[in-house]
């Protein structure tokens, strides 16, 4: 590619292509071929379970793997001053969206998370965390330019309605994973460590509350410390899954205990993983997650726009949580929770928005002429061009 455009090449693709941090943008294309994979081995047991036809997880999972490319790549053109634009505009049509499903969704295994569409079920939740994430570090940037304008307060206010109306689906994963990008934000924005602390706090509290408040937590955090103590039969078959696999694994499609693991295709599809590929490949694909997050920050350590610096690393925590939780959940370190894996696990929903969320990161983390935060704000000016807020 680098002979096709020289670095004097002034087309909008041109510049994008010298621009934008490659090393992640491969990193992220071979999340997306590991997922398909993965899913054309895990999905068609769990098809064929539900008497659906054979490749009918595979089928829809390339059809939706389409649009997402286009949307990660054509977001990665973005300027930081769209970037916002576009996650404001999507965060209030989630937050509207949250509000109808409390009404008029569709309820799946006793919770109300979904809107019905025609051949496709949107999940509102998985595209309100990465614009909460934009939106919340535009608006903490803002007031530290204006000190006199309430970001700070309006970023606390959505934070607790997106979790009050998180709470009444119920969603607690959102919720845990929402709360870490809003904890990620304030410490970035060098809130006193009292606030931090404070949350911490408020989160703890707010998990010992879940225990007691919701039955299915209660139960997954009672199987978690005392698998005796209730059905732990998903856990424990990701376990043998692992152990059958070994360190070269059993080869693709021809693993046996993901037969039956339900949700293979989705919530365990790190355990198909480990059984068909080894512990070679988990270890790798590890490796290529914790590459693209440590890129990320790389990326931002020295980078003179708060907005940009806050945005990016809100992002890349959200992230990085929901792929410990799942291979947390598959290797029984953390109690089992419904999460899917960025790029790997099948879902409509989840691969859009994570599509948007980090072309979103490869726009605002794309090489501008800047200097550090200490030669002052003129050279930062300059530096964020049309992308100014």
């Amino acid at each position: 590619m680098n002979k096709l455009f020289s670095r004097t090449d002034q087309s909008l693709l041109g510049r994008w292509w010298w621009t934008v941090d490659r090393g992640m943008l491969v990193a992220l294309l071979a999340l997306i071929v590991f997922g398909v994979v993965l899913i054309t081995a895990a999905s068609p047991p769990v098809a064929e379970r539900i008497g659906l036809g054979q490749y009918h997880f595979i089928k829809r999972h390339f059809i939706l793997l389409v649009p997402a490319l286009l949307i990660m790549i054509g977001t990665s053109f973005l300027t930081p001053r769209n970037i916002w634009r576009v996650a404001s505009v999507v965060l209030i049509g989630g937050i509207l969206a949250l509000v109808f499903v409390l009404f008029g969704g569709t309820e799946i295994k006793g919770a109300q998370r979904w809107i019905h569409l025609p051949g496709f079920s949107l999940q509102p939740s998985e595209f309100v965390k990465p614009a909460f994430a934009v939106v919340a570090a535009w608006l903490m940037a803002r007031q530290k330019e204006i000190p006199a304008f309430p970001g700070i307060r309006i970023a606390a206010g959505l934070f607790l309605l997106i979790i009050m109306l998180l709470l009444l689906q119920p969603d607690l994963g959102m919720t845990f994973v929402t709360c870490v990008i809003y904890g990620t934000l304030i410490f970035i924005a060098g809130f006193p460590l009292w606030i931090v602390a404070a949350m911490v706090g408020m989160g703890a509290a707010g998990l010992i509350a879940s225990y007691y408040i919701f039955d299915h937590v209660h139960s997954r955090i009672d199987r978690f410390f005392d698998p005796a103590s209730g059905d732990s039969y998903q856990v424990e078959k990701a376990l043998e899954a692992f152990r059958h696999g070994g360190i070269l694994g059993t080869g693709p499609g021809q693993g046996t205990v993901k037969l039956g693991l339900p949700d293979a295709h989705a919530d365990f599809i790190f355990a198909v993983a480990g059984e068909e590929l080894g512990f070679i490949f988990v270890a790798a694909l590890v490796m290529v997650f914790s590459f693209i997050l440590l890129r990320g920050l790389n990326r931002i350590m020295d980078h003179d726009d708060i907005f940009i610096v806050l945005a990016v690393g809100g992002i890349l925590a959200m992230f990085g949580v929901q792929a410990l939780v799942h291979m947390g959940s598959s290797v029984h370190l953390l109690p089992a929770k419904g999460m899917t894996l960025p790029f790997i696990s099948y879902g409509g929903s989840s691969l859009l928005a994570i599509a948007w969320a980090m072309g979103m990161v490869l726009a605002l983390t794309r090489r501008q002429v800047r200097s550090s935060i200490a030669r002052g704000s003129a050279l930062s000016k300059r530096a964020y061009g049309t992308g100014k807020i």
